[in-house]
């Protein structure tokens, strides 16, 4: 009777610590492991959400785990992301960086996992174990580096992926569809993606039926931190989404890209607005470049005071909340009327909102390469200051 009794007991015990194991109970967290593709193609096995201990590598790793991801799991950051450090890449400083803007305190609490910017083109698995994460977020589109990262730091890697159409790219939307997988975080990669994808629609459709004679030019798209008035870009996917007349087309590549003063000179008569980077004002010099003077005042947009400042487009890759606030700013200018109804303080603290639950449109008017937001400038006065 009394082994009976012992059994019944320990029956019953296994039953509680279990939780009866029918469905209701905690699954082992072996269980939740499931097999995701990331975006250069590596089979990787991951346990969705069950991740404490994060960092994120490479160039807008962090941006896009920001857009999706708890940033209180994260446990270091590159340098180059925490504005605290003095001894740090910095060539970012003065350009709006969302992402930083909306999480500066916490990631400035972080230790670093590496150095960061364009010139770290090695992943530092050394800083990156002293971190001890649980998973790693990477943008180093490299299977060797993913696999020296994985087999040194023994924990997962997921390599995300931007793609050269910016906000419109579907690497992006994908990487942020793997994001919320990866994270268990579905319902808010889906919300987002919904957003970009709505927000596409309706500007294509706004400016569909519209006419525009114009042709533009945008210039100063960065492109590894060097970026002025020669750099711009062929088949540029947010022109394409407002139908914009690209003056630009018969580039040997899409994507950003960088022509020659000469190619700008036979364009100039061509261009009837000019759209210039924000960030890339401080490398277009008028004063002590008599090339670069002759070339942009030889542009008919110049001359006609037909100048736009738009907000950086690249700030360790691509700013894709700015990049779609620039698709407006596009659509706005160059139709006028027909969209008066945009206000771009508005229209870009919506835009932030969606993708990292903060209005920040004055933040990003405030710094330094920002000049006060987006505005239509006399560049003979611009330039002169």
């Amino acid at each position: 009777m009394k082994n009976k009794c012992n059994l019944i007991l320990l029956a019953l015990a296994t039953f509680l610590l279990t939780g009866c194991n029918n469905g209701t109970g905690n699954k082992p967290s072996g269980d939740k492991t499931i097999e995701v593709t990331d975006m250069i193609g590596r089979t990787v096995k991951v346990n969705p959400g069950s991740y404490k201990r994060i960092v994120c590598v490479g160039a807008g790793a962090l941006r896009l785990y920001s857009y999706v991801g708890d940033v209180n799991l994260l446990s270091g950051v590159e340098k180059i992301d925490n504005l605290s450090l003095k001894d740090r890449p910095k060539m970012f400083d003065t350009s709006a960086r969302p992402y930083i803007i909306a999480n500066k305190e916490a990631f400035t609490k972080l230790p670093s996992c590496g150095v960061g910017g364009p010139n770290a083109q090695t992943p530092d698995t050394e800083k990156i174990a002293s971190c001890s994460p649980d998973l790693i977020i990477s943008e180093y589109e490299d299977e060797t580096k993913a696999k020296a990262i994985t087999e040194q730091v023994g924990v997962p890697v997921i390599t995300l992926k931007y793609g050269y159409k910016g906000v419109f790219d579907e690497a992006i939307q994908n990487s942020i569809s793997l994001l919320g997988k990866v994270l268990d975080k579905e319902t808010k990669s889906t919300k987002l993606n919904k957003y970009i994808a709505d927000q596409k629609k309706l500007i294509e459709d706004r400016t569909k039926d519209l006419v525009s004679n114009e042709s533009v030019y945008i210039c100063g798209l960065g492109n590894w931190g060097t970026t002025n008035h020669l750099m711009t870009a062929q088949n540029y996917e947010p022109l394409n989404v407002v139908h914009a007349n690209n003056v630009i087309n018969d580039l040997p590549q899409d994507g950003i890209s960088k022509i020659d003063d000469e190619k700008l000179l036979s364009l100039g008569d061509k261009i009837d607005k000019m759209f210039i980077d924000a960030a890339a004002i401080k490398n277009i010099n008028l004063k002590d470049d008599s090339t670069t003077k002759t070339t942009l005042e030889s542009i008919k947009a110049w001359k006609n005071k037909e100048v736009y400042l738009q907000m950086p487009y690249n700030a360790y890759y691509t700013n894709v909340e700015i990049a779609l606030a620039n698709t407006w700013y596009y659509a706005k200018t160059i139709y006028g009327d027909a969209f008066k109804d945009i206000d771009m303080t508005q229209k870009t603290n919506e835009i932030t909102k969606e993708f990292l639950n903060k209005e920040l449109a004055e933040d990003i008017f405030k710094c330094p390469t920002s000049f006060g937001g987006y505005q239509k400038i006399d560049p003979e006065t611009f330039f002169a200051k």
